[in-house]
């Protein structure tokens, strides 16, 4: 029992604080031999395509087109394409009315991978972006992207997603904005140390010639055609100057129905990305690999559970004033989340609560989502999650 504690006890802090850690001291190391890169502005720019996989947003996407247009990259190097994915409202009719934007449209719906397949023959750009139809691009995004591509060793490059979180933020606003926060630093000393780990669908781009179609029945489409671009060696820029913003979920189980899906789609990718799981193949990409998407999505929600029944186990069986106050910790943590959950039915905001409320909810998805995988009950195509 004492090893079964300090073992998950050891894993989980590694997972969520530890790894952290690691990586802030391994680029300090880094910076006493390397110095950053930096980057030409005057350099010749690339011809790019935007691709926007679209289902069923008519409230957003004249909006959407109005921002892709407007971003600050030459226009006759910019292409622009909607691919509407079995929409049954007007967001088809809506995007025929822009002449720049070339919409390609099919009545039947067989899931955002599909969609993809379906638009690359008619990619015409060397540098791919791929933006969701339900955030907004910062104006400079284009140009702060692509200039990572003048390194011949970067494969593909992603963007920060932020989310807008107001003063009356609940739960799940203040939770995933929390989140992504201490994500985007993650990722930034990630690429900084070697590689990103893969990329979020809101804003990635990777050279259109390393594109590799994946599986049609694919969850998570953007993480696994970066990791794919990955496990040939490539590297995974990271650029928080290039932002895609969204708001918040609308609420927590809208939250939880997105995060399951991603859970779902993460232990799909891992039986899938044999390479990327081999330290063989490229040992400091292996390394972040499983440190920063392989414990998240697998053992480690289960450890959690298994840590607090062991350590009650361990109070019961021995005095000890060391096991019993970490048992005391983790009643206390759990008591905060169950109050979160309690307060946030109620409509009540105690912004106190969010962070134990939020770390629940994404590992209780992790569970939910694995075992959605293997009962084979997720499906491909994406779920429009309801936003603030």
């Amino acid at each position: 029992m004492i090893i079964a504690f300090w073992v998950s006890l050891f894993i989980i802090l590694y997972t969520f604080i530890g790894y952290g850690f690691v990586l802030f001291l391994l680029i300090k190391i880094k910076r006493l031999f390397y110095t950053p890169a930096s980057f030409d502005a005057n350099l010749e720019f690339p011809s790019v395509t935007i691709l926007v996989a679209a289902y069923n947003e008519e409230d957003i996407v004249d909006a959407k087109v109005e921002n892709t247009l407007r971003l600050d990259y030459p226009q006759e190097k910019k292409q622009i394409i909607f691919v509407t994915d079995g929409s049954t409202d007007s967001t088809t009719e809506k995007l025929n009315r822009f002449n720049d934007v070339l919409v390609l449209h099919e009545d039947s719906r067989a899931g955002k991978m599909a969609a993809i397949k379906r638009a690359m023959p008619f990619v015409e750009g060397e540098i791919l972006i791929f933006t969701d139809a339900n955030t907004f691009l910062n104006d400079e995004a284009i140009k702060e992207l692509v200039k990572h591509y003048r390194n011949h060793k970067v494969g593909a490059v992603a963007g920060e997603k932020r989310i807008f979180v107001d003063q009356t933020a609940d739960a799940s606003s203040a939770g995933e904005g929390f989140y992504w926060k201490y994500e985007s630093l993650l990722k930034k000393w990630d690429y900084e140390l070697y590689s990103n780990v893969g990329a979020a669908g809101e804003l990635f781009s990777i050279r259109t010639r390393l594109y590799e179609n994946v599986e049609s029945d694919t969850i998570i489409d953007d993480h696994m055609i970066a990791m794919r671009i990955a496990e040939k060696r490539y590297i995974i820029a990271y650029e928080p100057k290039a932002y895609a913003m969204e708001t918040a979920s609308a609420n927590t189980a809208e939250e939880l129905k997105r995060k399951i899906r991603i859970a779902a789609g993460g232990i799909q990718s891992i039986f899938r990305l044999k390479k990327a799981a081999n330290p063989f193949n490229n040992p400091v990409f292996t390394f972040q690999y499983i440190s920063h998407r392989v414990l998240r999505w697998t053992i480690t929600p289960f450890l959690l559970i298994a840590l607090f029944v062991v350590n009650g186990l361990i109070v019961y069986h021995y005095d000890s004033l060391f096991y019993k106050t970490i048992f005391i910790l983790q009643i206390l943590f759990y008591t905060l989340s169950i109050l979160g959950y309690i307060f946030e039915s109620k409509n009540i905001r105690i912004k106190a609560l969010f962070v134990p409320y939020y770390f629940c909810l994404m590992n209780y998805a992790v569970i939910a989502g694995i075992i959605r995988y293997f009962k084979k009950s997720q499906s491909a195509a994406w779920e429009k999650s309801k936003r603030k």
